[in-house]
């Protein structure tokens, strides 16, 4: 199986698989001494040292369990009321998309989005947003910093800037930034900033870090109401009572090997790798490699439009190559079409991209 699907969920390394397990070991060794003495502090240890190896704040920071908790959190923070205005983009994630609607319904807000082109400059980008912005309505906008259906990267720092200007909040989505790029999430001045740690960063699956500003800190609370709570922000969002945090406190290890294997080294040959593997597909699908869509900037994903039929199902798709090409791939549809998205790790090589290139034209072409 060639596996060019590391955006999804992430692949843990061997050595941060093995810590966890002697966390776990020593959890199920004696559950009542891990739970009862000195779980938090151990907790609040592997949050210092993830914040800082991202440029957060620790203080300001709490552990989650992905990109999806972290943004219901904020969204409950900021306490939307009847008339706010809460905006996305068509680049975000479904399950984005899924709790803003929940939370305006519930609070009489509205849910406004920005399209924005594929191709679309840093410039077009930041002027389709401001474009949906209304002073005194927005609220607040949520914006990738990667964006997972379209791999592109937004200039958030920007955005954070104008965004204030108009008296509007920025909660980044940074699903996919921490470990894939160059990471200082206090010098991007977002309100919140989410990212996942168990997809480039190395971590188990289930571990992100969710960083606030402190005008937010006194109402971000954990959506679990635990014996934490009234510890206030950070204990009272990472502690939920009885639940594995061996992956939490396993963590460092993946920065840990991160660092080891050399952090630029790893970002240029995954960003030159799924560079690569865009440009060997597309060619094998006829499409013109010098318009094929460009990320903006050295991301470790690449999307490459698919000449399949209107209405085909991107699951029935992408289980079709992981079948018949022993291939595991992301596919989404996207404004009327279906992009295929490519990652790229160190433990991915350029055959792994030529052998889909040569297998996935005869498998598209009965779907055109």
């Amino acid at each position: 199986m060639a596996y060019l699907n590391h955006g999804m969920v992430g692949v843990a390394p061997i050595a941060v698989l093995r810590a966890q397990q002697r966390l776990r070991d020593e959890m199920e060794g004696n559950p009542a001494r891990f739970f009862a003495r000195g779980l938090r502090d151990r907790i609040a240890h592997a949050r210092r040292h993830l914040a800082a190896g991202l440029g957060a704040d620790p203080e300001g920071s709490a552990l989650v369990t992905n990109a999806s908790t972290g943004i219901s959190t904020a969204l409950a923070a900021v306490a939307l009321g009847p008339g706010d205005e809460v905006l996305t983009t068509d680049h975000g994630h479904g399950a984005v998309r899924l709790a803003v609607e929940r939370s305006a319904a519930a609070a009489g807000a509205r849910h406004v989005t920005a399209s924005i082109p594929l191709e679309a400059t840093d410039a077009e980008i930041v002027d389709a947003i401001l474009d949906r912005t209304r002073a005194g309505r927005t609220r607040l906008a949520i914006v990738d910093m990667i964006s997972s259906p379209t791999a592109r990267l937004f200039p958030v720092g920007r955005l954070a800037t104008e965004l204030r200007r108009v008296g509007a909040c920025l909660l980044v989505d940074g699903a996919h930034a921490p470990g894939s790029l160059t990471l200082h999430v206090d010098d991007i001045g977002a309100d919140f900033f989410v990212g996942n740690l168990h997809k480039w960063a190395y971590a188990p699956r289930g571990t992100a870090l969710l960083s606030v500003a402190p005008r937010w800190r006194q109402s971000t609370r954990g959506l679990v109401v635990s014996s934490a709570e009234p510890a206030g922000f950070p204990g009272s969002v990472e502690f939920a009572a009885t639940q594995d945090y061996t992956g939490w406190l396993a963590a460092p290890t993946g920065l840990y090997v991160l660092r080891t294997l050399g952090a630029e080294r790893v970002r240029a040959h995954n960003a030159a790798l799924a560079r690569y593997g865009q440009r060997v597909v597309g060619e094998a699908l006829g499409l013109d490699p010098d318009h094929l869509p460009d990320p903006g900037g050295p991301v470790p994903m690449r999307v490459v439009p698919l000449p399949v039929a209107s209405g085909t199902d991107p699951v029935v798709l992408r289980d079709r190559i992981s079948d018949e090409l022993a291939t595991e791939v992301a596919v989404h549809a996207w404004q009327g079409r279906l992009l295929l998205r490519l990652s790229a790790q160190v433990y991915n090589r350029p055959e792994e991209y030529e052998r889909l290139a040569e297998g996935l034209p005869a498998l598209v072409k009965p779907l055109r």
